[in-house]
């Protein structure tokens, strides 16, 4: 600090003492001098930097991980990094904020260095005074080389970035994902002169790389579905406890939330479990209300892994464990329509072959049962038609992988386009008849039902990831009753 100026301390910090900071540096075991083995995602994601280099030969690439985002004061949120970040390098879980992939051109290719913030050694005040990368705060942090093992990369200081991309940036064509550092973009601007269309197209690509997935992410998806399945099982055993306490819907996400915690990363997504009417609410989180015996308890939930790979699945499950006739009605039309897309997702078919199918189902039982003000035939016509939409807003599939919503700026042609073996999104169908709707047949007001899985489209056909959960009424009866006769066993 400029004429002996000592540095700001907040509220919550104290200086230090000369004695404590040479006590601190004393007497430590000596860090372990063998390297970790390389995570599991290091070797896909060196094969997708490939594939992204074929695409932009000459052209320095550069894909931050994005920084910590402030929850209150100075408290940040869990670090998630980008996905385009992750599927390049191989680090899940919450590694690392401010990092940044480099992709540099070079002859065949690019050579690609991560630029992170390493550990530094305990006799710098960091060790035990910074909060945000101090071993004291948040643990061992990984050595230049520990980092080189773990992802298979090129691995450099973060102070040594900005220098190493100033160097030859107003003749280097550059792309960068602005969104995930948008200082570091400006910088970027201001040294090559000029901001960059291109960068659009960057995200566009990244987006467009990961609509199919390959076996490694294949794989990571299966096991994301059978930990989602663990945390449906759990939630069933708990129902009864749910019931008998106020707010047994964040009984519920709370239940499912720590199998997510135990079996990977987090939750993939903020949890839906809307008992009743709340079903009837697409985006219910809030998760406020109670259960009741004879509601039905709509949750829609995923466990996202360590490699971030998460799933998205949901059930929709008699409290007491049997439907009444007038939930079943429902819930068999729904799952019908759920069977019409599955049996339409197959190479070559359009995205938008699988919502059709599942939607005629909806609006023929829809007629039947004398809501619709038309016919089937007619509410399906979509230039004038749709009415159906009251009772099902929103479309049957997304793409699913990193992201729950994966690939969501994937150019619309691209995304809507044909499904090709190794593309993997959801089928999930649904019919909401919320109380208050007065077109809908008494007995029928306040039931919502949804039923989702995840599919894999293959060579032929498709391949349920999360079949691990029943989908047919009865069998949904049965597998409850067993996990409730369990859990009071």
């Amino acid at each position: 600090m400029a004429n002996g100026e000592k540095p700001t301390l907040s509220n919550r910090q104290s200086s230090f003492s000369a004695a404590f900071k040479q006590f601190i540096c004393e007497d430590w075991a000596p860090y372990n001098s063998e390297l970790p083995t390389p995570l599991p995602g290091a070797v896909a994601a060196a094969a997708h930097r490939k594939r992204l280099s074929d695409l932009y030969r000459g052209e320095r690439l550069i894909i931050p991980a994005g920084g910590l985002k402030t929850r209150s004061n100075d408290c940040d949120y869990a670090f998630r990094p980008h996905s385009a970040f992750t599927w390049l390098t191989g680090l899940g879980s919450d590694r690392e904020p401010d990092s940044v992939l480099v992709m540099e051109p070079a002859a065949g290719g690019h050579i690609s260095t991560l630029y992170f913030h390493p550990r530094v050694p305990r006799t710098d005040e960091e060790f035990y005074g910074n909060p945000r990368y101090g071993e004291m705060w948040v643990g061992q942090r990984e050595s230049l080389e520990e980092m080189a093992a773990l992802a298979q990369l090129h691995t450099a200081s973060i102070d040594e970035l900005e220098a190493a991309l100033q160097k030859m940036a107003s003749q280097t064509p550059t792309r960068m994902l602005r969104e995930t550092d948008p200082k570091l973009a400006n910088k970027l601007d201001a040294w090559r002169g000029r901001a960059e269309q291109q960068d659009a197209e960057l995200v566009v690509t990244l987006s467009e790389l990961r609509l199919i997935k390959d076996e490694f992410e294949i794989e990571q998806l299966r096991q994301a579905c059978k930990a989602t399945a663990v945390g449906f099982e759990a939630v069933v055993r708990e129902l009864p406890n749910a019931v008998g306490k106020k707010r047994g819907e964040r009984w519920v996400e709370g239940v499912f939330g720590l199998h997510a915690r135990h079996q990977g990363n987090a939750v993939g997504y903020d949890t839906i479990a809307a008992s009743g009417d709340h079903a009837n609410t697409l985006h219910w989180i809030r998760n406020d209300g109670d259960l009741h015996d004879g509601d039905l308890l709509l949750m829609d939930a995923g466990v996202e892994l360590d490699s971030l790979f998460t799933a998205d699945v949901t059930r929709t499950m008699p409290v007491n464990g049997r439907f009444t006739e007038a939930q079943r009605k429902v819930y068999d039309a729904v799952r019908a329509a759920q069977q019409a897309g599955f049996e339409a997702a197959k190479p070559g078919a359009l995205f938008s072959d699988v919502h059709q199918a599942a939607i005629t189902v909806i609006a023929h039982k829809l007629a039947e049962w004398g809501v619709l003000p038309v016919s089937a035939e007619e509410t399906l016509d979509p230039d004038s038609g749709g009415q159906y939409r009251r009772w099902m807003v929103h479309g049957t599939s997304h793409h699913l992988g990193l992201d729950v919503h994966d690939c969501a700026q994937a150019l619309r042609e691209e995304y809507r386009g044909p499904l090709k073996p190794g593309m993997v999104i959801t089928v999930e169908p649904g019919i909401y008849f919320k109380s208050t709707d007065l077109m809908v047949p008494e007995e029928l007001r306040g039931i919502g039902v949804r039923i989702e899985d995840d599919i894999l489209i293959t060579e032929d056909g498709c391949e349920i990831l999360s079949d691990q959960l029943p989908r047919e009424s009865a069998d949904v009866e049965a597998w409850m009753a067993d996990l409730l006769a369990e859990a009071q066993a």
